[in-house]
Formats: C-alpha cells, structure tokens, sequence
C-alpha cells in the first residue's frame, strides 16, 4: 500500500491529519445498557464513515506503521473525539482492500448492541448459517466465540475495523476482542488506558498542528480569508478536525451575505456562547470537541435562520431528542412532525443538515439519517429550556405513531430494533411525565413486536430496561411498569428460563391483582403468560386452574369474541386431556376453530393458533387423519407468513411428526424430527427445553423403529 504524504512524526511518534475538502465523521455514543438491541447492519464490507475524507494529511508514519504490520496484530488508535481516528482507520482500510487484495470489515463498536450486531454481520459474512446467527442473537449459544470460530477459518486474509469503541468494558463480556493469524485489527478509542487494550499496539492521534489546521479551512474556504486568518480560527476552534470541518463548511456555503474569516473570527470572539467552554468543563483540556462543535453548529444555526429557513435548527433540535444512532426516516415523514416543523418544509430542512455535514444518510436496511453524538448533547444542551417539552411531545408521539398499536406476530422487521434506542432516550430523559408515560407505552408495544418476531432476547432486554428507567420515574407500581415487567417475565419464558420467569410473572401478578383487580386486562395478560410457564414446568394441575380463572375473567372483562379471549380458549385445548375435552362445554371447544374464523377471519394469527392446538387435541383423542390434515394446513401457512425457522412452525412440524409417526409412517416422523431438531439447535440452543425435548423425541421416534 502507498500514497504520497507529505508530513512525517518525531520524538513521541505523534503524527497529525488535514485534507482538502475534509469530511470526518465519528460517532461517539454516551448512553449505557438501557440501549436495546438495534437492526443489523446493512454492509460490513463498506466503512460506515457517512462521506470519506478526500485528502489525508500526516497521517503518514500511522499508515505505514499499519502496513508494516502482520495478520495477527491488533492495533488501536486513540485520542479525543473528532481528531480524525475513523479517518485514519478509513483510509486503511481502502489501502488494505484495494492494494493488498484483503477482505475488509468495518464494525461500529460505539456500544454493546451495535457491536454484537456488526460483528454476527461479519461471522454471516464469514459463512455462518441463519440458525447459527439466530442462536447468538438469542443469547443461547456463545456469540462472539461463533464470530471468531468464522473468522478463524476464513479463506481469504482480512483486515477488521472496531470503529469508535468508546466504552472497552463491552468487548469483555464474551471477549469479542481477539486476535486471529488470518487477519487484522484495528480499534478507534477515546480511551487510551493499555489495561483495556492488552498486547495492543497503541498509536495515538492528536488534533492537528496549526498549520495543517490553517489549510482545512484554506482548502474548504478559499476565498474567505488569508492564511493568518486561518489561523487564528483553527487555534480559536482547538485545531479539532470536526469543527474545522464544519466551520469551513459554513463559509464556503454563503451566498447572498458571505462571510470573511475575519468575520467569523470576530463573532467567535464576541459569541456569549463561547464562554460555556470553561463552564462545566473543569476536567477537561480546552480542546474539548463538545464546546467547539457546540460553537461551530450555533453559528450555521445562526446562518440558517438569516437565510430564512429556520426549520433547518428546528429539524436539528429535534433530532437531538433522538439517540445519536440510526433514525428511520420514515419516522420524519409523518404529520406528528409539524409540531415541530411544517412537514413540507422538513425535506429541505433535512437537505440543509446534510449539506452543511451535521447530519448524515446511513442504510442499514432502512433508509436512516444519524447524527454525531457529541453535536446531538451540544444542540440539546444549548436548547431554550421552554422548548423542551414540546420537542419531547413531538419525538415521542412521532415514535408512537410509528409502533402499531395492535402488534402482530409476523417475520423479523428491523424497524423494530432501529427504534429501540430512541424510545429509551425519551424514556430516560424526558422533560416531563406525559413523556415518559407515552414512551413507556412504545417501549411495551416493542417489547411486544420483538416477541412476536421470535426476537426474544432484544424483548427481553428491551423491557428489562424500559422496566428500570420508567420505574425511576413513574414508580414500581405504575400500570406500564409492571406491564413492561410481564412482557420481560413472557420473554424469559420463550428463553427457556422458566424458573426465573415464573418467579417474575407470579410477583408481577400479585402486584397486578392487588392494584387493579383480578379481572383488569393486563392482570389477565400476566396470567396467560404465567399459566405457558407453569405448563412446562410440570405443573399442570395450577397451570389448568389458571388459565381457566384467565378465560373466564377475559370473557367478563373483554367479550367472548375478543381475540385475547379466543387466544385463551385455545390453550385450553393443549392442557386438558382427552377426556376433560370431551367433556368441556358438551364438546364447545372443539369447535373453537370455526368460532375463530367467524369473527376473526381465516388468516388471523390467534385462527392459525386455534387450530394447531385443535390438531394437537384431535391426535390426542387418537383422531389422527383430522389431526393430519389440520395440521399441513397450519404448517402452510406458517410457511408463507412466518418463513421457515419461525418457533411456531418448528412446533407444528413436530406435532406432524408425531402424527405421522402415530399412524406408522415412522420414517417420514424421523425425517421432519431431524430437520426440527437441528433448527431448534441452532437457533434456540442445545440446551433449551425444546431443542431437549425434540431431540427426545427424535430418539424415541428411533429407538421403536
């Protein structure tokens, strides 16, 4: 790898970056694990570094220092946020991919989920299988040893890029931090303590010389000033990439009222503003990128609302409400948002972010814009306080007009997870309670749509964490709180952690019943979710009075004719015996599948569910061509909604089996038992209560052959 560099490091080995028509960004997120699960990425064969920079300066001796280097090393660069580090580590990787015939990786490693999400992207990448991947992504086997499992065996050399990896403490939960002789790493840190980076070499990156400084604003302005002049505002903004990239981006955007450096120098020096540099930065050098990045978008706020368009700072206003990760934007293409900003004008505000570099156009999936984390805590923090709530209503309402309110089941959606951090955000730090009760209310119908995804480990830690922020808040015995409480409790279950979702389902409903009554819906919905877990801890007798006590308070509190209430019925016909169901209702229940189709219609999920527990009853009561046949329908149909690693279809495979192999076509039940098995392996785990019990199965199907 070569390229032509005109500076060189001495002494300390401290070299420095400028470019022409300099770009950088870097993401810096300050939040901790009440951060769920976000989507995958979309690409970890791109650098997700928004427009790359076009000319890199001194950074000669880090990038040869990089070539030098052998498949096997691990390599860190560190310094301040905006110094150029993902820069550095960008045209690296350009360099290792397009010279040296390397596959290159590029990882976000800002916090533990989008680490974990990136790096099972690049074990999928590697080779992994989608059961495999499902499995990690379930916490059922170990992910970070699959990641490197691929790694290790890959064909090709490689170079992987760990980018903004801001808080360490996550790579050792797993020891995602590896080395591997087929590759190459290479980590981008703020942090710089060698505890955190062990056999690391450590390489640091620093702000930029003044005049190396000087040129990124003679190369991005021009015509606006003398070299001096440059000067003086390079040292004035602490020679910091990302400021001075904004800054010369703000002057050679003017057009009717340009501005000079001298100008901009002068509002610089007479800003109020520019005083919040020593407040509340007692610890921290001059040079901190949170006061200068502050200043810098001020002023192209400033420029916006001169130049008329004052929803360019509104749009940025609100977008500092949001987390700094990936926002979908959908969410901005609503009329919720016109309490912030007209809608119609909001696709030119956007347009106005993009072009002055204070925001940014990621795919990762979806269509997202994402900001810089530490430009998102300036603009929050400099927002009049009498704004607040109502940009706190609008985000909230936006997210809540974007999460169904009737949540179905269905295959996984990655708006899901994008939307996640967000509702967190407002959830931890709304302005005032309607804000953090209305989050609370998305962050539940979340919980619900990862459920119902079979994404059960981002429910569960997604309200796990809704759980703790709104009970800090709201209190413990708050409805949503102990309503996001039971939908952690439902996922644990579907975890195979059923001591511990027992215990946590039987308190939530005490709590429950005590504040609301027996018959209170959501008191009702613990209990359904209570009587699975009691069901498949052998307890039979306390799940079948529950769930009885369950149907008949929802038909007291919601109708006969209410899904829920169907949805109850039906387990009924899984938990009772044969002849309990011979018995119930004169053999009502039996015929729940067409109670089903009539006031919920034929492809109603809670219809599908009616019927595979009534093929499971008919091959209970030895009525097994009706059994067969209503099962193949429900596996159809699963099949085409759900695809094919969806739990529930894995679960009416095995009742076909069971049904197959009852009437003495044991080999065809061996067959689809195999295939079950080795799904409910990857996915679920070797150990999970249902892969155990399929492998039994698969084994009894065997043995009486």
């Amino acid at each position: 790898m070569t390229g032509a560099m005109d500076g060189h490091a001495e002494d300390s080995g401290r070299v420095y970056q400028a470019s022409g028509d300099q770009h950088i960004s870097e993401h810096h997120h300050h939040y901790g694990e009440e951060a769920a699960a976000r989507g995958g990425p979309d690409s970890v064969r791109r650098p997700a570094v928004g427009r790359p920079p076009v000319v890199l300066r001194d950074r000669y001796e880090v990038l040869e220092r990089l070539r030098a280097g052998r498949s096997g090393e691990l390599y860190v660069l560190y310094g301040m946020g905006g110094c150029g580090k993902t820069a550095v580590a960008y045209t690296f990787f350009q360099l290792a991919t397009n010279e040296c015939g390397r596959v290159g990786l590029w990882v976000s490693a800002s916090d533990r989920s989008s680490l974990r999400a990136g790096m099972l992207a690049v074990a999928a990448d590697r080779g992994a299988e989608n059961g495999e991947l499902l499995a990690a992504r379930n916490g059922l086997r170990p992910a970070a040893d699959l990641v490197w499992q691929y790694l290790d065996r890959s064909t090709d050399p490689w170079l992987l890029v760990l980018d903004n990896a801001d808080e360490p403490e996550i790579f050792r939960d797993g020891s995602w931090l590896r080395t591997s002789p087929r590759g190459t790493v290479v980590v981008t840190t703020r942090r710089s303590a060698t505890r955190w980076w062990p056999g690391a070499e450590l390489q640091h990156i620093d702000v930029l010389p003044r005049e190396d400084a000087a040129r990124v604003l003679r190369d991005l302005a021009p015509h606006s000033g003398t070299h001096d002049e440059a000067n003086q505002i390079a040292e004035r903004l602490g020679r910091l990439p990302l400021a001075l990239t904004l800054a010369g981006g703000f002057l050679s955007q003017q057009v009717l009222d340009p501005w000079t450096m001298e100008t901009y120098r002068r509002r610089l020096e007479e800003d109020e503003g520019f005083d919040l540099i020593d407040q509340g930065a007692d610890a921290l050098s001059l040079e901190d990128p949170r006061h200068l990045v502050r200043l810098t978008w001020q002023l192209t706020l400033d420029s916006f609302e001169s130049r008329g368009l004052p929803e360019a700072a509104a749009l940025l206003r609100l977008l500092s409400r949001f987390a700094p990760e990936p926002l979908p934007l959908s969410l901005l293409n609503r009329e919720e948002v016109s309490s912030a900003l007209p809608r119609a004008r909001c696709e030119i505000a956007l347009r106005a972010l993009l072009d002055q570099s204070l925001t940014e156009l990621v795919d990762v999936g979806v269509r997202c814009t994402q900001s810089h984390g530490v430009l998102l805590n300036s603009v929050a923090a400099a927002t009049p306080p009498e704004m607040v709530p109502g940009l706190d209503g609008t985000a909230v309402r936006l997210l809540e007009a974007t999460v169904p309110t009737v949540v179905d089941a269905g295959p996984y959606d990655p708006m899901n997870r994008l939307l996640v951090p967000h509702t967190l955000v407002l959830l931890r730090r709304g302005s005032d309670l309607p804000t953090v009760t209305t989050a609370l209310v998305v962050a539940v119908r979340l919980c619900t749509a990862l459920h119902r995804t079979g994404d059960y480990l981002s429910a569960w830690e997604t309200a796990q964490t809704a759980a703790d922020l709104g009970e800090r808040r709201l209190g413990k015995d708050h409805r949503l709180v102990l309503a996001a409480r039971s939908r952690a409790g439902r996922a644990l279950f579907r975890l195979g952690r059923y001591n511990e979702a027992e215990l946590l389902l039987s308190r939530i409903r005490e709590a429950q019943e005590r504040l609301f009554g027996a018959d209170d819906p959501d008191t009702l919905d613990t209990c359904h979710g209570l009587q699975l877990v009691l069901g498949n801890l052998g307890r039979r007798e306390e799940a079948v009075s529950l769930l009885r006590s369950t149907v008949a308070g929802r038909q007291r509190a919601l109708g006969s004719a209410h899904p829920l209430t169907l949805r109850s019925r039906s387990s009924l016909l899984v938990l009772l015996s044969a002849p309990e169901i011979r018995a119930e209702e004169d053999g009502a229940l039996l015929a729940l599948p067409s109670e089903c189709i009539q006031h919920l219609g034929l492809d109603h999920t809670v219809t599908l569910g009616a019927c595979h527990n009534h093929a499971w009853a008919l091959f209970g009561l030895g009525r097994f061509d009706e059994a067969e046949q209503e099962i193949r329908l429900v596996v159809e149909a699963y099949q085409r909604r759900f695809g094919p690693d969806y739990p529930n279809l894995l679960s009416a495979q095995q009742l076909l089996s069971r049904i197959l192999a009852a009437r003495g076509d044991v080999n065809a039940g061996i067959e689809i038992m195999r295939e079950v098995t080795a799904k409910r392996e990857r996915s679920l785990g070797v150990d999970h209560p249902f892969t155990v019990a399929s492998r039994q199965l698969l084994g009894a199907f065997r043995s009486g052959q």
